[in-house]
Parts: C-alpha cells; sequence; structure tokens
C-alpha cells in the first residue's frame, strides 16, 4: 500500500522542483520532514549550530548567488533564535524564505504569535493552512520572495505538516532567480503608470544632457546593470560611485570612485561634493551612503531610479524620481549619438588612479608595543591575499579597515550584512557566501566581539571543508562602545575584555592559526596560501586601539 504523501513532504518538493538549491538550518522535531523532503528531492541541506548562523547564511548565500534564500527552523525557540538574521535579511529586501514549525496550541512551551513576529521585523507571514494546497501554498512563497523581494515566513503548524497532501506531478521551476532581473522581466505595468514611467525617464534624459558634474551612485538594485551603467555614464561623462553593499562593481573603470560615503576616500567625498548631479541607480541614499546628506551639494539635482516608489526621497530629497528596473531605464537613456566630456578630463583619471584607493593615504603607522596597525595589517592581508576573493566583513569599529583597504574583483567579490548593524553576524555570512561562490577564496573580517558571538559556526567552517581566511581585528573591546563613550569620561570596564587566545581556540575546532602582532607575523599566513590549504586559517590579529576608526564618528550621528 502506497504511504500517502504529507504535506511536510509536499513542502519540501515543490520548493525543490520550484528552484530552491540549497537551504540553511538547525533540525528540530517541528522542522525534521520538510528538511528531509527537500534534501530527498536533490537540495543540498548545510547545517549551521545556530539558527542566528543558519539565517544569516540563507540570507548571504541569497545576495551572492542571485537566487531564493531558504532557512529551516523548529517552531518556537528555533524561529527566535534566528531572528537577529531574519531582521538583517528583511531589511535587505532579500528573497528569502524561513520554513518554521509551528505549534497552534496555546498550551504547548513552543507556542508564540509566529506572524507577530515575522511582521515585527518586515519579514511576510504566510501559513501552510491546507495540506490538500501544500505544493500551491508553498510555490506562492517562493513567488513573494522571489518576485517581491521579501523575505517570508512560512509557518508550518505541526497538525497540518503531517497530514496527507494530494500528490501531484512535479511543479514546474519557477526560476531560482531573484531581485532586479525578475522584477524587469514580470512588468505589468498599467498605462498611466507607464506614461509616468516614459516622461519621468525624459525629464532624467535631460538633467544628465545639461549636467556639467554628473555622479553616478549605484546600489544593490544595481549590481546586475553594471554594463548598462557604464554605457550610460561614458556618454555623459559621469564618475561612478557605488554604496557599500554595491562595492566593487565598476572595478576596472578608471572613473571608479569606489565607496560613496562613510567609506569614502578623501578624493570620492570631494568629487561627490562636487557634483551638479546625484544619480542614485538602484540604491537608498541613505545616511551612510551619503554621510548624513553632506556629500549631496545644496546646489545638486539629486535623481533615483529604483523599483520601489517609496525608495525615492526616503532618505533625501528626490528632485526626480523614476520607477523602473535599473538596467532598462539606463539602457533606454542610452541611444546614439557621441559622449560628452561631463566630469571627465586626463588630469582627473590621473587623480583617480593615483588617490582613488584608501591604500593611497598617507598614515603614520602606529604598530608598536605587540600591536599591529589595523591599516597596516590590512593592506599586507590586500597584498597576500588572492585578488578573486569573496570579502564578508562583520559589524564594529574595527570594519572599515576590510571594506576599504581589501579589494575586491567586482560586486560578487563582497558581502556587506549590515542593514540592522548586528554583530556577530560576519563569519555566517562568509559560510553562505564561500557557499555561493566555490570559485573564490572566502575571507572573514570580524571583531573580537562578533568573533566571539559567532564562535559556534567555526566548526560548520571546519565541517564544509572551506578553505576560509578568517581575520580577527581583536582590541580587546568593544571597540565602537570604547570611543563613543570613553571621551566623555564614562567608565568602560563593561565593554573592555583581558586577552584571549583566538588562535588556540580556532586550532581547537581544526583551524589553522596564527598571531599576528607585527608586520613579519603575517609570513604564516603567506606559508598556508602556499600550501595545500586543507584546513581553514585564523589570523588573531592583535590591533592598535588607542583611538576610534575615521569613519566612527559619522556613524554615531546614526545613533
Amino acid at each position: 500500500m502506497t504511504v500517502p504523501e504529507t504535506a511536510a513532504a509536499a513542502v519540501g518538493r515543490a520548493l525543490a522542483a520550484g528552484g530552491v538549491r540549497t537551504a540553511f538550518g538547525v533540525v528540530g522535531s517541528g522542522n525534521f520532514h520538510v528538511t528531509n523532503a527537500l534534501v530527498e528531492h536533490g537540495v543540498r541541506f548545510v547545517a549551521a549550530r545556530h539558527e542566528g548562523g543558519a539565517a544569516t547564511m540563507a540570507d548571504a548565500y541569497a545576495r551572492m548567488s542571485g537566487e531564493v534564500g531558504v532557512v529551516t527552523v523548529h517552531q518556537g525557540p528555533g524561529l527566535t533564535n534566528a531572528m537577529t538574521g531574519i531582521a538583517e535579511a528583511a531589511k535587505s529586501r532579500t528573497p528569502m524564505i524561513v520554513l518554521a514549525g509551528e505549534a497552534t496550541d496555546a498550551r504547548s512551551n513552543f507556542h508564540i504569535d509566529q506572524d507577530a513576529l515575522a511582521a515585527a521585523v518586515g519579514a511576510v507571514p504566510m501559513r501552510l493552512t491546507d495540506a490538500a494546497r501544500a505544493e500551491e501554498q508553498a510555490l506562492e512563497a517562493f513567488r513573494v520572495a522571489s518576485q517581491e523581494r521579501r523575505t517570508v515566513l512560512l509557518n508550518l503548524p505541526l497538525d497540518v505538516q503531517s497530514a496527507p497532501s494530494r500528490s501531484r506531478a512535479p511543479a514546474p521551476a519557477l526560476t531560482g532567480a531573484a531581485g532586479s532581473d525578475r522584477a524587469a522581466a514580470l512588468d505589468t505595468t498599467a498605462g498611466s503608470d507607464r506614461a509616468a514611467a516614459d516622461d519621468a525617464t525624459a525629464e532624467l534624459r535631460r538633467l544628465l544632457a545639461g549636467a556639467r558634474r554628473p555622479v553616478f551612485v549605484a546600489g544593490r538594485g544595481a549590481r546586475h546593470a553594471r554594463r548598462e551603467l557604464e554605457a550610460l555614464a561614458d556618454r555623459t561623462g559621469a564618475l561612478l560611485a557605488t554604496s557599500a553593499v554595491a562595492k566593487g562593481l565598476f572595478r576596472g573603470s578608471p572613473w571608479d570612485l569606489d565607496v560613496s560615503g562613510g567609506f569614502a576616500t578623501p578624493l570620492a567625498a570631494e568629487l561627490i561634493r562636487g557634483a551638479d548631479l546625484i544619480v542614485g541607480w538602484g540604491c537608498a541614499l541613505n545616511m551612510w551612503t551619503t554621510r548624513h546628506g553632506t556629500l549631496i551639494p545644496p546646489e545638486a539635482k539629486v535623481a533615483q531610479v529604483d523599483l520601489d516608489p517609496a525608495a525615492v526621497g526616503a532618505h533625501v530629497r528626490a528632485d526626480l524620481g523614476v520607477v523602473g528596473d535599473v538596467r532598462a531605464v539606463a539602457a533606454a537613456l542610452t541611444g546614439p549619438g557621441g559622449a560628452a566630456p561631463g566630469y571627465r578630463s586626463a588630469e582627473l583619471a590621473r587623480r583617480i588612479r593615483d588617490e582613488g584607493r584608501w591604500r593611497a593615504v598617507p598614515y603614520r603607522d602606529e604598530s608598536g608595543a605587540g600591536r599591529i596597525d589595523p591599516r597596516t595589517l590590512t593592506i599586507a592581508l590586500d597584498d597576500l591575499l588572492p585578488s578573486e576573493r569573496v570579502v564578508s566583513v562583520d559589524s564594529g569599529n574595527f570594519m572599515g579597515y576590510p571594506s576599504m583597504f581589501l579589494d575586491v574583483p567586482d560586486a560578487g567579490g563582497f558581502c556587506f550584512t549590515q542593514a540592522f548593524q548586528s554583530v556577530g553576524l560576519g563569519l555566517a555570512t562568509a559560510i553562505g557566501a564561500a557557499l555561493a561562490r566555490p570559485d573564490r577564496l572566502p575571507v572573514a573580517a570580524l571583531g573580537d566581539g562578533g568573533a566571539f558571538m559567532g564562535i559556534a559556526e567555526l566548526e560548520t567552517v571546519v565541517r564544509l571543508g572551506l578553505p576560509m581566511v578568517v581575520v580577527v581585528y581583536d582590541d580587546e573591546a568593544y571597540g565602537a562602545e570604547v570611543h563613543h563613550f570613553g571621551p566623555h569620561g564614562h567608565p568602560l570596564g563593561t565593554v573592555r575584555f583581558p586577552p584571549a587566545d583566538l588562535a588556540a581556540i580556532a586550532r581547537g575546532h581544526g583551524f589553522a592559526a596564527v598571531t599576528v602582532t607585527d608586520a613579519a607575523g603575517l609570513a604564516g599566513v603567506a606559508e598556508w596560501l602556499k600550501g595545500p590549504r586543507d584546513r581553514p586559517l585564523l589570523v588573531h590579529a592583535k590591533i592598535t586601539g588607542e583611538h576610534g576608526s575615521w569613519w566612527l564618528e559619522e556613524a554615531f550621528k546614526g545613533h
């Protein structure tokens, strides 16, 4: 006698058929069957050591692969453990599905209002309500995640999971792709709205034609449109910059200013402040990207191109908003004709070449007394590590050093989970990014605070056999708090910690490890790079910490 398929099994089968290739999670009784169904139908399951890590891995994987991320967790505490990672994904509009068991009996220890929990952090709560419709409801969750670029919580009530589902033929693959490409392909704009969009595009063409010093700032929503944006920039003489999450998008262009905002080089800040037209392409132009608006000159025109009408003018004044896909709008604006000089000149190209990276900015090396200057450390690592890398950065006082001194080959080389500004996501971010980009060396940049928060996932790195380099910038403190409150004379005993041997801890998990207190200590990194890289490497860098990093003062204005 054939055993009928359960609803849990139908959900796993439907998502696998719909295009899910990789899922992350921690398995408990409430998500045991749906996880096994995913695996049975060909989905790779990556077991994390903590649900918070699993959610962040799925987020990073989605960002770097272009697929919908999937994380699977137990009901109640499994979901609450994952909430910081879910909040980060939701704030970033990461296309992601959270499969969570659900205890609907209010007498259960596991019972909580899971819908309210998801909604509170900006995720979309959905629910499996009918075992007979399990496949249909799972694919609807996939559609919302993929097409609307949302993080979806699909609650799986325990009684519905175990009920029989109608067996169907495998669902056609929807697509694993997410974000702007997919949204552009599904454009169903009504006629009146299309006319308004055409009028706005014509106005942007007029602004570009009249601009003498245009600057493009591309965000996450523009990562698929480098070719079109560069072609339009060549026609209009625009300089090219990005938000932090899109770092590397224009790498190789002689007009690439790198990141706009708190991480901007002095040259980039000077040139952006000198613009007469700033166009944000799939970019929120938030306080971080604009240094609380100070990078936008009062006399400059500001335009934004975004799929989301609510993004236009949300953070800074916008003189013009064009609602549409970045690639399509840029292509529509790039017609036949010659190039305009715009902001460009031979002298400016030379300045960008000579001054356009942080490593070209002079500084006084403060290494000494058993500690290495984090700038010296990071420049040396940039020289040592292969250029084909994917860099993932945790949050904290240290984060500007890897973000600005470690170069990346393109936008697929930088994973920046900072929408929620949570410390402790960096290692899990690096794992998800590494699995999405196995062709590149994964590099995790952590502070000591974040390293300790995410330390359980060191075992995951070893178990997965990832040839990862984990760099811990250790100032034996929560450095941001030290430099925020210390200058005002506040006691700092609650945010300083005794020395810890992070290299020994890493070796205990199966890592190779080196402790670095000066430039000579990086010889161990060079040796590891020469070898088989059959174990991941942790670089325990004891860094100087006498003062806050250069971007910290700007950051604190947002607190």
